[in-house]
């Protein structure tokens, strides 16, 4: 599992003769930082400072991953412990929406985005993160086993909906949802060259990994800023797991509760 990370690191620091070396060596011979300064000049000649590409990555990935967290909940809860009429079929519709590919969506969103009048702002990429069925699939699959003797405990006690949702319910299912920000925050952090381009026009407003991917389309000649550039994209979403994992697991293995 660690293969990829270290040569990713490895090839970050590498001059170029080692980079196009046959056979290629796994650990750099004669570290350098040459491939971190010629990334530096690139971005001097553009004429957007990279710290707006750097705001708008991280001001997409923390908003997304929480405004994403809070409604997927929200909306998992009263289908996993109310009952009302039109529940099933709810969550089939939930169920279904995941069986459909982004490609196949991407018109259909992008005519929504554009009706709502969102194209080139921030909008286009929180708003289709905000409504993703992924995270509500999962926090409901986990608030379902939940017991509800602890809702009705909660509710002798006089203990509101909101109450019991954000003091019972919350802190049961918190490996669910630091899984879930690992997975929205590695997507949103990684959308630029993928979505950003389609919904945004305007170069203030597009993210780091755009800007990446322009770097990476200089050809061969850029190889060595290329290595850089994976380097430093990697490090958030892995420093995020790092962060979260041990969390996670101890979580897991405490927090089962059986009625």
């Amino acid at each position: 599992m660690a293969f990829p990370l270290v040569f990713t690191v490895s090839n970050a620091f590498k001059p170029l003769d080692e980079i196009f070396l046959f056979p290629p060596r796994f650990f750099v011979r004669h570290p350098t930082l040459t491939n971190f300064t010629v990334m530096v000049d690139i971005f001097a000649d553009s004429w957007v400072p990279f710290s707006r590409y750097l705001f708008n990555s991280f001001f997409i990935a923390i908003v997304g991953t929480a405004g994403h967290v809070i409604i997927a909940s929200a909306a998992a809860y009263p289908l996993a412990k109310l009952k009302f009429p039109g529940r099933n079929v709810l969550f089939s519709v939930v169920v279904l929406s995941l069986m459909f590919s982004a490609y196949v969506t991407a018109v259909p969103n992008y005519m929504t985005i554009s009706w709502l009048g969102m194209l080139n702002t921030y909008w286009a990429i929180l708003l289709p993160a905000f409504g993703s069925t992924l995270g509500l699939y999962l926090m409901k699959q986990f608030m379902e086993q939940i017991p509800d003797e602890l809702i009705e405990a909660g509710k002798i006690d006089g203990a509101s909906e909101y109450r019991i949702f954000w003091q019972l319910v919350m802190p049961v299912v918190k490996p669910a949802w630091l899984t879930l920000i690992i997975f929205s925050l590695q997507g949103l952090w990684t959308n630029g060259s993928v979505t950003s381009h389609k919904y945004i026009y305007s170069e203030q407003l597009k993210t780091v990994d755009y800007v990446f991917g322009q770097i990476a389309n200089g050809g061969i000649a850029r190889t060595g800023p290329v290595a850089a550039v994976t380097f430093l994209m990697m490090l958030v979403p892995i420093t995020v797991f790092i962060i979260t994992q041990s969390n996670v697991i101890q979580t897991m293995t405490t927090s089962g509760m059986k009625e």
